[in-house]
């Protein structure tokens, strides 16, 4: 079975926490901020585990809403499409903010994951696929930020390696490079990708990559 996002629900052991969504009740909420994103002052208070229910607290929420995050892959050349660009949040004095990535965008109201990975792969990387496969749905600061990111790894037709791609209106400044994926894994292992999703989608490419490609090969 899947869920909505065509992530796979079945597991050999299922695990299932205490409480859900029906154990919080939210007293109040808040606009604290709105500008390119949203901050939100959530009012609330939730059950707890020796019993009971918490004390009514606040907390700031950024909302940004959900992504997709792809990682698209040629599988005959063995290559991984990945972009570098600037990040304002990893300013600091000892490293770059620029970082190399996944293809990665906002999911606008009324749009399918699919259709989403597509346009931002074009956009930003001049990249075409013919497939995709689901890697993981996961909330990258779930302590502070209600963004959920579903990644997906895709069959690259085409891509715009070493080509400069992105949107003027959204300030995007995109390189493409094309990575052997052995090359790939070895940055990760030595600590080289320093993004979630990127960390992420490469940790499941390890493990997984041999099987999707020999299942991808013409």
């Amino acid at each position: 079975m899947t869920d909505e996002t065509g992530f796979s629900t079945q597991s050999s052991k299922q695990f299932s926490t205490q409480f859900s969504a029906n154990d919080i009740e939210e007293l109040g909420r808040e606009v604290a901020f709105q500008g390119f994103f949203r901050m939100e002052r959530v009012t609330l208070r939730h059950r707890l585990f020796a019993g009971g229910w918490s004390k009514p607290f606040s907390r700031e929420l950024f909302q940004r809403g959900d992504a997709v995050a792809v990682l698209p892959w040629d599988p005959v050349a063995d290559e991984l499409i990945l972009v570098e660009q600037f990040r304002v949040g990893a300013i600091r004095a000892s490293h770059t903010p620029w970082m190399l990535e996944l293809v990665a965008g906002i999911v606008e109201a009324g749009e399918q994951d699919a259709e989403v990975a597509h346009r931002e792969c074009w956009e930003e990387a001049g990249c075409t696929l013919d497939r995709l496969h689901p890697i993981a749905t996961f909330y990258p600061s779930a302590g502070a930020c209600s963004e959920q990111i579903r990644a997906f790894v895709g069959r690259v037709v085409a891509a715009g390696v070493g080509e400069v791609h992105g949107l003027d209106e959204e300030q995007e400044d995109l390189l493409v490079h094309a990575i052997p994926r052995a090359q790939a894994i070895a940055m990760l292992d030595a600590n080289q990708i320093n993004n979630g999703h990127t960390l992420i989608a490469l940790q499941w490419l390890a493990r997984h990559g041999d099987a999707l490609r020999r299942e991808w090969l013409p």
